[in-house]
């Protein structure tokens, strides 16, 4: 590796260039990784900085997206499982998201699911964000802050997400109604609606599309071409027709009973003045647990 230059010029170089300072296998990793832009050098020196112990919560997160990045998120999967307890307490549920975009890569659905639904229990029992109602996050190197409801419903998208590439269009389907609760939005309305006409309920897929979609989007839909052309084939997928719509018969099991359940108790807390640091304590749903662990 280069050596860097002393004084204001060598800090200049690594505001630059994005890197931490010194010269330990964590700052030497990523020299490599965006400097010299040479990723598989980039995971042989991340490996060495674990293990050393050289600020691993940063050298897992950082080889298993870049292992994402060359197609290997298999070894990226086993990496953070057999490595994480090494990490902090802080950087766990930064590894469970990093592990959720992995399983979705790998096609993993049922773990996808099951992970999320862990993250579900977290907020529920006030264990997410460390008890605080909101988390700096950090996106394209700005910092922005995340609500427990915002949170919220992004996992449930996710796990509506999940629910459909399994087919299971009623779970998806009861999923993505309480997300839309919490926090309304024009994409997860637009899977609502696909998991309403795999089941045959195009009236009310149609009304949803009117609805929460084009009344929201009136103004248009700006620089997202994306869900312009989904509303569009939506629209041509809702528009009434002298045949019958197939349906996709699919059964709600008891652990997504609890999940929903467990949402309902989620809404009602949420309304509540907050009366601890702890956030929502949902003693209502304790008792279903088990069933949703399992």
């Amino acid at each position: 590796m280069m050596s860097l230059r002393r004084g204001g010029e060598r800090q200049d170089y690594n505001v630059v260039h994005k890197l931490p300072h010194g010269d330990s296998p964590y700052v030497r990793a990523k020299h490599v990784q965006l400097v010299e832009k040479d990723a598989e050098a980039a995971i042989e020196l991340f490996w060495k900085a674990i293990r050393a112990r050289d600020r691993v919560d940063s050298a897992l997160k950082d080889m298993a997206l870049l292992m994402k990045q060359q197609n290997r998120a298999d070894e990226a999967i086993e990496a953070i499982q057999c490595f994480r307890d090494l990490c902090s307490r802080q950087a766990q549920e930064s590894l469970d998201n990093v592990l959720i975009d992995l399983y979705k890569k790998c096609g993993r659905i049922e773990e996808q699911v099951e992970l999320l639904k862990q993250k579900l229990w977290m907020i529920y029992q006030g264990e997410a964000f460390n008890g605080k109602p909101t988390k700096t996050a950090r996106s394209h190197g700005k910092k922005f802050q995340v609500t427990v409801e915002k949170e919220t419903s992004r996992i449930l998208g996710n796990l509506g997400w999940a629910y459909m590439q399994l087919k299971d269009y009623t779970a998806a389907e009861t999923v993505y109604r309480k997300a839309q609760v919490i926090e309304p939005d024009a994409n997860k309305a637009c899977n609502l609606c696909t998991c309403l006409i795999k089941q045959g309920k195009v009236d009310e897929a149609r009304t949803i599309l009117f609805r929460d979609v084009l009344q929201e989007k009136k103004e248009g839909f700006g620089d997202d071409s994306r869900l312009k052309v989904r509303v569009q084939e939506l629209m041509s997928e809702v528009e009434p027709r002298g045949g019958v719509v197939a349906s996709v018969e699919c059964e709600v099991g008891m652990d997504e009973i609890a999940v929903v359940e467990g949402i309902d108790e989620f809404m009602k807390e949420w309304r509540r003045p907050l009366r601890t640091r702890r956030l929502p304590i949902f003693e209502e749903i304790l008792p279903l647990r088990d069933q949703l662990a399992c």
